[in-house]
C-alpha cells in the first residue's frame, strides 16, 4: 500500500515539474526583449506604419499580435546593448548626427531581411538617447 501511495505522490510531483517547465518556457517565449529605459513602444502589425502601443514601462508578457518591439534609453548605450545581445553588426547607417547598427542577434527570434542581411536587433545612438528594437525600431528614431 504505501508503494502505491509513494508511486501516486511521485507522479503527481513529476507532472506538476511538467506544467510549471511548461509555463516557465511559456513566460521566457513571451517575456520582452528589453528592460528598463524611458518608453516601451510595441509594433501591433509587420510595417513601420504599424499601430503603436507606447508604454511607461514592459508589459509582463506580451499580448498576442506583437510583431516588434523597442525600448528607448538614455544616454549611448549601444555597445553596452551590443554586448548584452552578443550581437553581430551587419551594416551601420548614418543620419542626422544618429548612427543606426543593424544586427543578428543568437538570443533573439524571428528577423527581418534588410538590405540583404537578416536583421532581428536594430540599435540607434544619437543625440544622448538610443533606441533599441526587435526586429527593427518600428516607427523610426
Amino acid at each position: 500500500m504505501q508503494k502505491r501511495v509513494f508511486k501516486g505522490v511521485k507522479l503527481a510531483l513529476t507532472l506538476l515539474l511538467c506544467a510549471l517547465s511548461a509555463a516557465m518556457l511559456f513566460f521566457l517565449r513571451h517575456a520582452p526583449a528589453f528592460s528598463g529605459g524611458e518608453s516601451y513602444t510595441l509594433a501591433l502589425g509587420q510595417s513601420s506604419s504599424a499601430q503603436m502601443l507606447t508604454l511607461k514601462s514592459p508589459p509582463l508578457v506580451l499580448p498576442q499580435g506583437v510583431e516588434g518591439e523597442s525600448c528607448v534609453y538614455e544616454g549611448d548605450r549601444a555597445q553596452e546593448l551590443l554586448t548584452a545581445f552578443r550581437a553581430r553588426v551587419l551594416f551601420t547607417e548614418e543620419a542626422a548626427d544618429t548612427v543606426s547598427y543593424y544586427c543578428f542577434s543568437p538570443f533573439l527570434g524571428e528577423g527581418l531581411l534588410v538590405n540583404g542581411a537578416y536583421v532581428n536587433l536594430h540599435i540607434a545612438a544619437g543625440e544622448g538617447r538610443t533606441a533599441v528594437g526587435t526586429p527593427v525600431i518600428f516607427g523610426g528614431f
